[in-house]
């Protein structure tokens, strides 16, 4: 009952400042008030950072990172109150600009305008930090009168504004506060929440669909199983958790991809501490984030996300195990007391108990994770302590749950006649026998030099070699680095001189490295010439350059054929091309493509997420081989979709009564990004695929 009265006060008091308070004078400043907003408040930042240079640019930092906040948040709380627009609740609204379809509750104008005038008012001395809140109230009235909110979404959009805008302006005076004790770790937390906020913005606002990849993991999410024909169960399970919390849409897909982002950085921080020290620590976790390789994870949702935390995480246990253990055998060796060798016991069980859980998992993720069972042992066979531990039982022990962790994997495959094995050999090229090809090494070379860029690749590299000397880095840390990346990089080094290798396989062969960086050449920056410390800013400064392109290529005018991102658009427009021809047809009709990309993509961005096929007409085996077939919808009408302007196959147009082509080109910015043929085919017949012949 309060609730209805609320909701009719609100309505009222909406018309009475809509309507019976509409005049000349408002019908023209309003409509530019609500859409002119950052040209009202820039001459006020202008002449703020006049006056106050210094302070005017922090608080314009704390006022734009709260704008991020807000946007993102009003987003995401429009989605859960699901509230209608008064323009399209409500007769008789003076409308006075377009009335959009999305939820009204909060306004995300008044959200916005209030965060980032809020940072003015409790920072500032300055008497125009008023003048920022009088402006964000303008502009949330403004909402009302131009007939698209109601009084109580621009009030709670006020609210929410102002509280984010407290949050990050109590996060700055912590961080203040806290960089004069911790500079280093200030400056990573401070690094990686911004980073953060801005991938929580990009996923939902940024110019990229889903990749093929995800959408086909998706799809796997859908039908949870103890593993899949490529890769292992995790990345299906871990997308059906975001989809479950935030919906079938691209942030729920993607969630993760932060979350898992800022925990490598967080353990690649503790690595880098216990090895070295914090300094190094907090620099390993910020240029993890720098080099794009492993920035794109933060953002696009694949096996690497999860598979490099693992990874991570697994390196630290490791080395947690490894040194307790040695720490116990010293205090053995000592004489001390059996308490004292108990208390180091402990520890060193649970930590090789964790390890073979995070390594079992990271199978589950991705199978190159077993090179982890041969990096280690290199590395205990380096060194004499790393040999008496090959004595004790713990790594066996860990090794045995790393494998019953993984069992689900080999259960499935074992009724599915192993067929992650045959795919795995194809991957690897096993057919094709012993053979160079220069073409792949060269390939392998480039594709490293593009996703770690030149400079980094060489420091990493050369840091890596340096570590190996002992009057540099001690014995045990300089074989940890050196064994968990040479094996790595020179295994697939080697691999591409046979076969083709993906740029991304070789990652984790550099998280090692990426300690050795930061501890031979940033932790002894004094002490370097200015050329060194020349050549380590232009890599930083490079790396970072590069992935800003990554994330907005068209900003750099990245030509189509060199855009790895331009896999990843077009495919709402597809989907919706799609939906015009597949709701032409009748109640049973059905979406297919030969490609399991193209399958995967329409069932994610088609309305309702439709169950799509994907036939055999001359492929490599996928996922959709092992799922129900087309033989059971006899006699309906379909939509298939191909790529590029092609010829309907003769074994599909056999299977209908009837096929009608359409062309789709789908164009960015004038330029055609790719084609797409629609095939409108009646009266489905029944299929024949073609036999497996190749994983």
């Amino acid at each position: 009952m309060m609730l209805d009265w609320i909701r009719q006060l609100d309505a009222s008091l909406f018309l009475f400042l809509n309507s019976d308070c509409r005049n000349r004078v408002f019908d023209v400043v309003m409509p530019f008030v609500t859409h002119r907003m950052p040209a009202m408040v820039a001459p006020f930042v202008i002449l703020l950072l006049i006056k106050e240079r210094k302070k005017a640019l922090a608080v314009f930092s704390v006022a734009f990172f709260s704008l991020l906040l807000s946007d993102a948040s009003s987003m995401a709380l429009k989605g859960v109150v699901g509230r209608i627009r008064p323009c399209n609740a409500l007769e008789n609204v003076h409308l006075l600009v377009g009335c959009t379809k999305s939820f009204s509750l909060p306004s995300g104008h008044s959200t916005n305008a209030f965060a980032f005038a809020v940072p003015f008012l409790f920072m500032t001395q300055s008497r125009l930090r008023y003048v920022f809140v009088f402006l964000a109230t303008v502009v949330g009235l403004s909402r009302i009168f131009v007939g698209v909110h109601y009084p109580l979404d621009v009030a709670s959009g006020a609210v929410l504004g102002s509280l984010c805008a407290g949050i990050v302006v109590y996060l700055y005076r912590w961080a203040e506060g806290r960089f004069r004790e911790r500079p280093y770790t200030t400056v990573m937390y401070v690094f990686l929440l911004v980073l953060s906020i801005f991938r929580i913005y990009f996923i939902r606002y940024g110019p990229l669909d889903l990749s093929p990849d995800e959408a086909h993991y998706w799809e796997w999410s859908r039908r949870l199983a103890l593993s899949y024909y490529s890769k292992g169960p995790a990345i299906a399970y871990l997308i059906a958790a975001g989809t479950a919390i935030f919906g079938d849409n691209v942030f729920g897909v993607r969630f993760f991809a932060v979350v898992f982002s800022v925990l490598s950085s967080l353990t690649l921080y503790k690595l880098g501490k216990d090895t070295f020290d914090e300094k190094v620590g907090a620099w390993s976790a910020i240029l993890f984030q720098l080099i794009p390789l492993f920035s794109v994870f933060g953002v696009i949702f694949t096996v690497d996300s999860p598979f490099i935390f693992f990874w991570i995480l697994s390196l630290y246990l490791f080395w947690k195990a490894v040194t307790s253990n040695e720490s116990r055998v010293t205090s053995e060796k000592s004489g001390a007391n059996p308490q004292e060798v108990s208390r180091y016991s402990s520890p060193v069980a649970f930590y090789w108990l964790l390890l073979g859980i995070t390594v079992g998992v990271g199978l589950l993720t991705k199978y190159t994770m077993a090179f982890f069972y041969v990096c280690s042992l290199f590395f205990l066979l380096s060194y004499p302590a790393g040999r008496r531990t090959l004595k004790a039982p713990a790594p066996y022990i860990s090794l045995i749950i790393s494998l019953i962790v993984f069992a689900p994997v080999i259960i499935w495959n074992a009724s599915h006649y192993w067929v992650t094995l045959r795919h795995t050999a194809g991957q690897a090229h096993l057919e094709d026998g012993l053979r160079i090809s220069l073409g792949s090494l060269r390939d392998f070379i480039g594709s490293q030099l593009a996703v770690v860029t030149p400079i980094i690749l060489g420091l990493i590299i050369a840091s890596v070699l340096r570590t190996k000397r002992r009057e540099i880095v001690p014995e045990d840390r300089g074989n940890f680095i050196f064994w968990f990346s040479v094996p790595v990089i020179f295994f697939f080094f080697l691999k591409s001189i046979q076969g083709k290798v993906e740029a991304n396989w070789a990652m984790m062969g550099y998280i090692t490295g990426i300690i050795g960086l930061s501890s031979v050449f940033i932790d002894g920056w004094k002490r370097h010439r200015l050329y060194l410390k020349g050549i380590i800013v232009a890599g930083i400064i490079l790396s970072s350059i590069v992935t800003a392109a990554a994330y907005y290529p068209s900003k750099f005018h990245v030509p189509l054929r060199l855009d790895p991102s331009s896999r990843l658009r077009g495919w709402k427009e597809l989907g919706k091309e799609a939906d015009v021809l597949y709701h032409g047809l009748g109640a049973n009709a059905f979406v297919f493509s030969d490609n399991y990309q193209i399958a995967s993509e329409l069932a994610f961005y088609m309305e309702g997420h439709p169950v799509t096929y994907c036939v055999n007409i001359g492929r490599r085996m996928n996922q959709y081989d092992l799922w129900p077939k087309l033989n059971g919808l006899m006699h309906s009408d379909s939509v298939f979709v191909t790529i590029a302007d092609a010829r309907l196959s003769p074994v599909i147009s056999d299977a209908f009564g009837e096929c009608r082509k359409n062309l789709f080109p789908v164009y960015e910015k004038g330029r055609l990004l790719r084609q797409y043929s629609l095939f409108v085919c009646r009266d489905f017949r029944g299929i024949e695929e073609k036999a497996i012949r190749s994983y």
